[in-house]
């Protein structure tokens, strides 16, 4: 299993992916907010969405799972 991790800590704004999306490497599949600013995550690998572990405005820490590759 792959996992996309939060490279800062911020509260989720918007999820791009689903589970059963195929992802490709620098993809964005997920919007974060953090001291006001807009910073987009994107996968550094390829792969199907099995999990996403967040949902729309909860809060993530640095290096937290946000998606679950397969």
């Amino acid at each position: 299993m792959k996992e996309i991790t939060a490279s800062m800590a911020g509260t989720v704004l918007n999820i791009f992916a689903k589970e059963g999306d195929q992802i490709n490497p620098g993809q964005e599949v997920l919007m974060l907010e953090s001291m006001k600013m807009e910073i987009p995550i994107e996968s550094g690998v390829e792969g199907v969405v099995k999990e996403v572990k967040v949902n729309i405005g909860d809060f993530v820490n640095e290096g937290d799972v946000l998606l679950v590759l397969g």
